[in-house]
C-alpha cells in the first residue's frame, strides 16, 4: 500500500470513528484529489493547501485558520448561513464572522434604506465592518429584499460586497437570496 493510500484508509477509520459532525470536518481528507478551483466547498480560498497531518490536527484542535503568508485563511461558520458572503466570512475569525452577521441582522431589522451597523473585532485590533441597506425593493410574491453593502477592513485591506437579501412573508428575519 501506498503512502496515499495509506493516509486515506487511516482518515476514513478516525472519520467514521467520530461523531457525525467531526466527521464531516474531516470529509475533505477523503479527496483523492485537490480542487481545481482552490476554493473550498463553501467558497473560501484554499489555494494555499493543507497536508493531511495539518489538517486532522488542526481540526481536532478546532482551529479553522490557516495562516500562509500573514493571509488568513477561515470557513464559515453554520451560525452565519444566510447572513454573509463568503466572500466576507472567509476573511474573518469565527466570533468576528457572528459580529458581522450581528450587524446584518441590525441594519436590515430597521428595513430603512440607509440604516447601517457597525462593528469591531475583540481579537484583532485591525480589523471593522459595516453593513449598510443601500436599497429595498417588494416583490410579487409579497417578499421584500433589500440591497446590502457589507465593508470589512482587516489588516488595512478593504473588502465590500454587496449582497441581494430577501424576507418571505412571514418569515422572521431577511437572508442572502438564492441566484
Amino acid at each position: 500500500m501506498n503512502i496515499t493510500m495509506r493516509s486515506a484508509a487511516l482518515a476514513a477509520m478516525i472519520a467514521m470513528a467520530l461523531p457525525a459532525p467531526a466527521a464531516a470536518q474531516f470529509g475533505g481528507l477523503l479527496r483523492s484529489k485537490p480542487r481545481a478551483s482552490g476554493k473550498t466547498a463553501t467558497g473560501c480560498d484554499d489555494s494555499a493547501g493543507k497536508s493531511v497531518g495539518r489538517s486532522v490536527i488542526g481540526g481536532m484542535l478546532g482551529s479553522v485558520t490557516g495562516r500562509i503568508g500573514g493571509i488568513a485563511n477561515f470557513l464559515p461558520v453554520p451560525e452565519v448561513a444566510g447572513l454573509l458572503t463568503d466572500a466576507i466570512a472567509c476573511k474573518l475569525e469565527p466570533e468576528e464572522q457572528k459580529k458581522a452577521a450581528d450587524a446584518t441582522l441590525e441594519a436590515t431589522r430597521g428595513e430603512e434604506v440607509g440604516s447601517s451597523s457597525t462593528w469591531t473585532s475583540e481579537t484583532r485590533k485591525d480589523v471593522s465592518g459595516t453593513s449598510t441597506v443601500v436599497g429595498k425593493t417588494q416583490l410579487a410574491d409579497g417578499s421584500t429584499c433589500m440591497n446590502v453593502n457589507d465593508v470589512i477592513i482587516v489588516e488595512g485591506e478593504e473588502t465590500t460586497v454587496s449582497k441581494k437579501m430577501c424576507k418571505k412573508p412571514g418569515a422572521a428575519r431577511y437572508e442572502i437570496a438564492q441566484a
